[in-house]
């Protein structure tokens, strides 16, 4: 695979994980957090399943072989990034878990330095801070005083630890996911996650009153096809394909997409986040320039 099929895949990814944030709010409108985060991942593990039975893919020679793997991504991808996630979310605003999970491409460079020895190249370290000013552009609207105004709590730290365990996972598939069909791998792991946070909810104190609407049914399925099936898959590829840190600064691009999905049902950008979407895809041109190839004279 070429590396810009790889850039796009991932960008594809960005792009349907900032739709999730439009679609969330008819989702949780329809059920409690929990047990949207498992229906996403039932839902959407059950639809790997199918192609992957399909396309005649092995799984069951795939999870003897690897089972800790696979428990250990879909703890730590699915499971712990997502019940981090909803919980912060109860306690601190939006603007700033968006900014806290902006500088997840800073950290998972630094991990993958550190734990992978993927030492970033210059442009990379270049495309990283103008990405991250596009990003905070976006979330203020061009207002620095509201980010400055920003009261960080309890639930920032716990966005902080999800912010942590996104970028720990980034690692761990660079580091550990089985070579052969992303395809077979993305579903075990799907598979763990669903399984995980289904018991996690069935445990917890929230409880199904009613059956959703069908406006939330609807935006769970969406999300389920392109914010978890293909977002996965997509990011899966290009970490293998890119690595781990150069992957991980296209989630500057989830505020921009979640922006842009906003316009298209009428809610229309500020000049400010426009410029400030013009900076996050000018970092990531950065990141997507090729290599140059070294000329003997």
């Amino acid at each position: 695979m070429r590396a810009m099929t790889a850039y796009l895949l991932v960008l594809v990814s960005a792009f349907f994980w900032g739709a999730n944030f439009v679609l969330a709010g008819p989702v949780l409108s329809g059920f409690p957090p929990l047990w949207a985060a498992a229906f996403r991942f039932l839902l959407g593990a059950l639809l790997m399943f199918m192609i992957v039975r399909y396309r005649g893919e092995k799984l069951l020679h795939l999870l003897r072989q690897h089972a800790g793997v696979y428990l250990l991504l879909g703890l730590v991808g699915i499971t712990a990034f997502n019940l981090l996630f909803f919980n912060a979310l109860k306690t601190t605003s939006a603007d700033s878990a968006a900014l806290i999970m902006a500088t997840n491409p800073l950290l998972t460079t630094l991990l993958a330095a550190v734990l992978l020895n993927e030492i970033p190249a210059a442009r990379q370290l270049l495309a990283l801070p103008v990405a991250l000013a596009g990003v905070a552009v976006v979330i203020s609207q061009g207002d620095m005083d509201r980010l400055a105004a920003l009261h960080f709590d309890r639930g920032d730290l716990l966005m902080l630890a999800a912010n942590v365990a996104w970028a720990l996972y980034n690692v761990l598939i660079r580091r550990f996911m089985p070579k052969g069909s992303v395809l077979g791998n993305t579903t075990l792991v799907m598979g763990m996650g669903a399984v995980l946070l289904s018991l996690t909810a069935l445990v917890s104190s929230e409880t199904l009153s009613s059956m959703p609407n069908m406006h939330s049914l609807i935006a769970l399925a969406i999300m389920a096809v392109g914010g978890t099936v293909l977002a996965y898959l997509f990011w899966n590829i290009g970490i293998e394909r890119l690595g781990a840190g150069r992957t991980a600064i296209f989630l500057n691009f989830v505020p921009v997409s979640a922006m842009l999905v906003a316009a298209l049902i009428g809610v229309l950008p500020t000049a400010a986040q426009l410029i400030g979407g013009a900076l996050v895809l000018a970092g990531l041109s950065i990141t997507m320039l090729p290599r140059r190839k070294s000329v003997l004279s």
